[in-house]
């Protein structure tokens, strides 16, 4: 390598006169340090790249894509970092006209390393080929786990439809005399709250189908409870809410929920071993296997109750779906849909109710009722209490209260004549 006041001497004229670079020779002599750093990094960076090669093999034992990923990249840096020694050299160093046999063997030597660096270059290609195929290999089992866990949940509601729950079938159940550990009033309480949320959920298309029909809805909430002062014309909701739990929740007190049972015998195992069946199968379906069941009977005599004649008449223009659901019928439309949910959730939440021992009581609150905090949870929060401390009184109640091991859960109640804190 030369030194920066060695440059070569150029001899040019109008005539063109030949170029006559010094001899590589004499440009190591002047430098030879440099030269010798140069080869001794070339030889640093060699030691790495196979270092990191092995480091690539052994990621491959067992099979490791992130430390495959991490070796394939230290094996490219190293090969970076030769090349850019290879073109350095180059820079400083111009091919010269005649070079001295220790030049040749230098230059042997880096013709080696770079064959070598081709080798490794073409190893790589093959291994980063293999992780791909590896990836692929990867994706198809995961594939092939999710089917088989799609086919299990189906087997699995498939038992419980017979009326067999997993820990039954391994013979925890009625040989034991203890029920599945997960029956306990927490799973009541989330039933609950499920329950209420139904009721929420199936008041928003009656009340869009009443609107998109011209019913007054103003008066179709007067008509269910007269003379509640609302704090908001939006809580009116409230009144259709309370109109789908008051049918919902008729005859919830009794064991057999107002439904002919026709000679069969209900015990607690039963109870609870219906809540199983139901729990995690799509209602329809399950009425679409069996329709004269007893959830499915619960579902037709509900739905009579809730949705009026003329209501319906408006809705659809015909009685069509009422007369099919009085026939023992379960029609697959959207609101009949809508309607299943919310029966399922009542449905559960009576099941596990009497799985109980002692069973869960229901109690309800009768309209003008004192407001109790232990007994009552308002539906809406931000309200502002009369400064007369006269205690607020019962409007509406949209979900009827629990008593369950000695706690009490709260019913769910709108208070008439209050204001709201915007």
């Amino acid at each position: 390598m030369l030194p920066t006041g060695a440059k070569d001497t150029h001899l040019r004229d109008s005539n063109n006169q030949k170029v006559h670079p010094q001899p590589m020779e004499e440009s190591m002599n002047q430098n030879p340090e440099a030269v010798e750093a140069l080869i001794s990094k070339l030889f640093t960076n060699i030691s790495s790249l196979k270092s990191a090669y092995i480091q690539l093999q052994t990621a491959h034992t067992p099979y490791d894509p992130e430390k495959i990923q991490a070796a394939d990249k230290l094996v490219i840096s190293e090969l970076k970092n030769i090349s850019e020694l290879k073109n350095f050299y180059r820079e400083k160093n111009p091919k010269p006209v005649c070079v001295s046999p220790q030049d040749s063997r230098l230059a042997a030597e880096i013709q080696e390393q770079q064959s070598l660096l081709k080798t490794y270059e073409v190893m790589v290609k093959k291994f980063q080929s293999e992780i791909q195929n590896k990836d692929s290999e990867i994706r198809q089992l995961q594939e092939k786990i999710e089917d088989a866990n799609q086919k299990r949940v189906k087997l699995e509601k498939n038992i419980k439809l017979r009326g067999l729950s997993m820990k039954e079938s391994e013979g925890s159940g009625e040989e034991n005399g203890f029920f599945p550990a997960d029956l306990t009033p927490e799973l009541f309480t989330s039933a609950v709250e499920s329950a209420y949320k139904a009721i929420h959920d199936f008041s928003k298309p009656l009340i869009n189908m009443m609107k998109a029909a011209g019913w007054d809805l103003d008066a179709a909430a007067d008509s269910i409870e007269p003379n509640v002062v609302y704090a908001k014309r939006a809580h009116k909701k409230y009144a259709f809410e309370s109109h789908i739990y008051q049918r919902m929740f008729s005859g919830f007190q009794q064991e057999n929920f107002s439904i002919k049972l026709d000679n069969v015998t209900v015990n607690k195992e039963s109870f609870f071993q219906q809540y199983l069946a139901l729990r995690e199968m799509d209602p329809l379906d399950m009425l679409g296997q069996n329709p004269d069941s007893l959830f499915g009977k619960f579902s037709q005599s509900k739905y009579l109750m809730v949705v009026h004649p003329k209501m319906e008449a408006s809705f659809f223009g015909n009685l069509d779906q009422r007369n099919y659901v009085t026939g023992g019928g379960h029609p697959r439309t959207p609101f009949y849909q809508a309607f299943l949910k919310l029966a399922k959730s009542i449905w559960l939440l009576h099941r596990l109710a009497y799985s109980f021992n002692p069973n869960v009581k229901v109690f309800q609150v009768k309209r003008g009722s004192e407001y109790s905090e232990v007994y009552m949870e308002s539906v809406v929060k931000n309200l502002i209490m009369d400064e007369t401390n006269e205690k607020p009184k019962v409007g509406l109640m949209v979900m009827p209260g629990f008593w369950i091991g000695g706690n009490v859960i709260q019913s769910q109640v709108y208070l008439s004549g209050m204001k709201v804190n915007e």
